[in-house]
């Protein structure tokens, strides 16, 4: 079964010798606070940064998933006003999140098909921090990274922070354009859930530093204490983090997969266009997700779909949220095969166009 859900999504093919290597190395028994842990972490983040030109002055940390980066952010990084800008499901939990802890934090909510009115959003000089989604897994709009810079630019007092779930490792990104990005590697790293990643700037570190919140197990600034030492403040996931060394290692600079996935992002929407009875949910070239293609229909073509797909061998992402019931969700991440994709392709080219 080839597997296009938008994560946890396909691993790498070579995963399966990573993780023999990882338990005849015995990197499933090693103490996180050894030396043998600090040099395979000290390697998973070199080659992160080096792989996804993440700037040297940036610093990379692990949590347990990009949902602890909503949580660590809102409380180390906010003390009350926050701006969210989403269309979608998880965009709206990062706002919630926040909004829990600090009744000061503001939704934005944008059409599907809109792009973010940087110039008009109401923000002011008690705005601490501008929150976006880099790529809506949801519902497959994005935010590109010449509108995140704008961001930047137009409220130079703001934090800006970006959730990158599912473009971090496929996309590439000018870091320098946001000051926090958090992620998660069931997607685009093509790895086993299980591992977070969040990426602070120097800008990020100081307003730490200056609201100086210690209150949680997961404060910001005991994470950037213990990973000055390549460590973490609690017991991590050791493995995910030796795959993440290998998968870094070996990968392709971005760039290469940048190119890889936007060629095939083209060809599947250009399918989806053409097809009878199917569209793409986002119209709007601008904000097309290029790792999420969301594919719209009827519900009752969409189950006959997704049951003829699976009969093939393809397993297509269900709908979510409130196009639940009216989408599936074709992931385009980096550990598929060319070849997987255009299996896809003809599959729905032939179904849709098949005799009634």
């Amino acid at each position: 079964m080839i597997t296009f859900f938008p994560g946890p999504s396909k691993v790498y093919d070579r995963i399966s010798e990573y993780l023999q290597d990882a338990f005849q190395e015995g990197v499933l028994s090693i103490s996180h606070r050894s030396t043998a842990f600090n040099e395979l972490s000290r390697r998973a983040i070199e080659a992160t940064k080096a792989k996804l030109h993440i700037p040297d002055d940036y610093t990379l940390m692990y949590t347990s998933s990009s949902s602890e980066g909503w949580e660590i952010v809102a409380q180390s990084l906010i003390r009350e006003k926050s701006l969210h800008l989403y269309s979608g499901s998880f965009g709206e939990r990062g706002f919630q999140y926040t909004n829990y802890l600090h009744e000061g934090a503001l939704p934005y909510v944008l059409d599907v098909n809109e792009a973010i009115p940087v110039q008009d959003l109401p923000v002011d000089d008690s705005t601490e921090l501008i929150a976006c989604v880099q790529n809506e897994t949801s519902n497959g709009t994005q935010t590109s990274v010449d509108t995140i810079r704008a961001l930047r630019d137009a409220y130079p007092q703001a934090l800006i922070s970006v959730d990158a779930t599912s473009a971090m490792a496929g996309i590439a990104t000018d870091y320098t354009a946001a000051d926090i990005w958090h992620a998660s590697v069931q997607k685009c790293f093509g790895m086993p859930a299980g591992l977070g990643l969040l990426v602070c700037s120097p800008r990020a570190v100081a307003k730490a530093e200056e609201i100086g919140e210690k209150r949680h197990y997961n404060s910001l600034l005991t994470i950037l204490k213990n990973i000055e030492k390549w460590q973490t403040n609690t017991t991590p996931n050791v493995l995910g983090i030796y795959l993440l060394m290998r998968v870094m290692e070996t990968a392709p600079d971005i760039a290469e997969v940048d190119a890889q996935l936007k060629r095939r992002a083209a060809q599947l929407y250009a399918m989806a266009e053409q097809l009878p009875h199917y569209q793409p949910l986002v119209t709007n070239h601008a904000v097309r997700s290029q790792t999420v293609v969301t594919v719209k229909t009827d519900a009752t073509r969409l189950a006959a779909t997704k049951d003829a797909a699976k009969a093939e061998g393809l397993l297509l992402g269900n709908g979510y949220g409130e196009w639940k019931d009216s989408t599936f969700r074709i992931a385009n991440f980096p550990a598929l095969l060319d070849s997987e994709v255009a299996q896809l392709v003809d599959f729905l080219t032939a179904y849709a166009n098949r005799p009634a």
